[in-house]
């Protein structure tokens, strides 16, 4: 098992303005190698979710397992050896912005190495042509020594992917880290993910306001909704009711990537996985 998720609740201190449990009872499993689309509305607790994957959270209660670990009971250098093992893509990748690509790539394997081998690094990139390699994956090689003050939101997304590709991790995790990226560019780099975790049988779960985009590219969709699992399903099973009932209370229909003009209905008229799977 790649994770488990066993009831888990997740409540915020009694100063934060939500008065309902950011995940209320969550039960959710994946084994090694599944490729996993999280959507819902906005607050419904995917970022929460992908949070208590990564070890960033620890839930209120409940359960947690990862990698065949129990975080929350390792000692402080075993929950560090566990943190080396997930890789995490953010919307807003928190790179510094006068550090260089190659560095903040490279940044991907901090977990994995001794304080002296990355005090070096920072000092001269250990590992060039692997940065290279991961950058070139998303077709921005030549921004290898960029600082990442001159690069764009799309651009430092694409740097963000390719620290996680380049880390290697047995469990992968992005949060809308498509976002700021044209709907071609997008499915590509979605194409670039979900080939990296069949090749090495890795667990992806990628958390993405696009409903289209989850639907191409995931063979498997979770629905998440006021911090509950909506539905969980294979994703040419997921209808357009279920979709609807998810998001019932966002108005203005269900949102995608493609513009209303490239695509007339959310979904094929057959129910089939495309395009990133």
């Amino acid at each position: 098992m790649s994770f488990a998720l066993h009831r888990v609740s997740v409540h915020y201190p009694a100063g934060r303005a939500a008065t309902a449990a950011a995940l209320d009872d969550v039960t959710l499993t994946a084994a090694p190698g599944e490729r996993i689309a999280l959507i819902g509305p906005s607050g419904a607790g995917k970022t929460t979710l992908l949070s208590v994957l990564g070890t960033v959270l620890a839930p209120t209660v409940g359960s947690v397992e990862l990698l065949g670990a129990a975080p929350w009971r390792l000692s402080a250098r075993g929950l560090k050896q566990l943190r080396g093992r997930i890789g995490t893509a953010y919307q807003a990748p928190p790179i510094p912005p006068r550090q260089r690509a190659v560095t903040a790539v490279l940044a991907g394997r901090l977990g994995q190495w001794s304080a002296l081998q990355a005090l070096a690094s920072l000092i001269y990139p250990r590992d060039i042509p692997g940065a290279r390699a991961a950058l070139a994956r998303l077709n921005l090689d030549e921004r290898l020594f960029d600082r990442c003050d001159r690069l764009s939101g799309g651009q430092l997304q694409r740097v963000g992917i390719a620290r996680l590709l380049y880390q290697e991790a047995g469990l992968m995790l992005a949060d809308e880290p498509v976002s700021a990226l044209d709907p071609a560019l997008a499915r590509t780099t979605l194409e670039v993910l979900n080939a990296d975790a069949q090749a090495r049988g890795a667990t992806l779960v990628v958390s993405l306001h696009a409903v289209d985009l989850a639907l191409e590219c995931f063979p498997r969709v979770v629905g998440v909704r006021a911090g509950r699992i909506a539905f969980d399903l294979p994703a040419a099973d997921v209808s357009d009711d279920l979709l609807h009932a998810l998001y019932a209370q966002e108005g203005g229909g269900l949102p995608r990537f493609a513009d209303e003009a490239d695509q007339v209905a959310l979904r094929p008229a057959a129910p089939v996985v495309i395009g990133c799977c």
